[in-house]
């Protein structure tokens, strides 16, 4: 197939173009830098904004298919930023199938979406949105979501995955941040609980959306709908911070603090930011806290069902790959 890939550039982005294309499938790459891995890859690249629908349009003509994966992520900024990139962009991408008549979109949302900031354990997609989010990022992410099932029509089959927390080699976000505050000393353990969370290794998120995208089609079962995607293995999220970091030849995290103190730090660090007027993401935000100090875990049976996702790379299997690509200089 004719694959337009949004942010394929990025860490996810990148896997499925790399997926997309082991198989033989052409791929068109939109996203706002140059990445000489996309050409390597033979992948085509068109260089622009998501929120611009015009680049939008003349990216995804003579496409069959949109995997829509470019987002604003993130704590830190104005709400018309994570708005703009992550909602006027799907309006773009949105429009553009209808426009160029593409039958399927494949959109990557993310848990966050539907987090109350409570213990999520076990839920599957039933459970509702929340009706207060604390950062701009799952608010936006919501809104974009809600905009790709509402669209799902006869002429438009769309899909939304919700990847938790993804990692791996590649990964340019999540590990150089435990990696950096790790060395920094800056990496505490918040509350005291073994609370359950869901990761996904990168080669099994870039699978699901494979899976997805060819079980996709108007009227079928997976039309319409959303996925949580993980590995299927909840484990203490502080035993994964330390195994990510043993694969980084670093120590474990021994020190910590209480809830309600990090709760305050957070408070503290953000009104600071806001005063300032800083772009720099806070040390510690209020909903980093009670996304490091909850439960995550959810019920992936629909995926499986659905579009046969089953999770082909183990979370140690997923370190051990992690630790040499390290080693290795990754």
């Amino acid at each position: 197939m004719n694959a337009l890939v949004t942010g394929g550039g990025g860490f996810l982005g990148l896997a499925i173009v790399r997926a997309l294309r082991a198989r033989g499938d052409a791929v068109r790459s939109l996203s706002r830098q140059e990445h000489p891995a996309l050409r390597k890859l033979g992948a085509e690249h068109v260089r622009g904004d998501v929120a611009d629908a015009a680049v939008v349009s003349a990216a995804a003509k003579g496409c069959d298919i949109v995997f829509h994966v470019a987002a604003k992520a993130g704590l830190v900024g104005p709400y018309e930023a994570y708005h703009r990139a992550n909602v006027v962009g799907t309006e773009n991408v949105l429009a553009a199938c209808r426009a160029h008549g593409i039958q399927r979109l494949v959109h990557t949302s993310s848990p966050s979406v539907v987090f109350n900031g409570r213990d999520m354990e076990g839920v599957d997609e039933s459970v509702p949105y929340p009706t207060h989010f604390e950062a701009h990022y799952p608010r936006t992410k919501a809104l974009a979501e809600q905009l790709v099932l509402q669209a799902n029509s006869p002429t438009l089959a769309t899909v939304a995955l919700r990847p938790h927390l993804i990692w791996g080699p590649g990964d340019n976000h999540l590990l150089p941040r435990l990696v950096a505050r790790a060395k920094s000393g800056q990496l505490r353990r918040i509350g005291s609980q073994r609370n359950l969370v869901d990761t996904v290794f990168i080669d099994n998120a870039a699978n699901a959306h494979l899976l997805a995208a060819d079980a996709l089609a108007p009227g079928f079962a997976c039309a319409g709908k959303a996925y949580f995607i993980s590995n299927g293995e909840p484990v203490p999220l502080w035993d994964m911070v330390d195994w990510m970091l043993a694969a980084a030849g670093l120590p474990p995290v021994t020190r910590s603090v209480p809830v309600p103190v990090a709760m305050a730090l957070a408070w503290g660090f953000e009104t600071l930011a806001r005063v300032t007027g800083s772009t720099r993401e806070p040390r510690l935000t209020r909903f980093m806290a009670r996304e490091m100090s909850t439960a995550h875990w959810f019920n992936i049976s629909a995926a499986k069902r659905d579009f046969g996702y089953v999770p082909r790379v183990t979370t140690e299997e997923g370190l051990r790959r992690l630790a040499e690509h390290l080693k290795r200089g990754g």
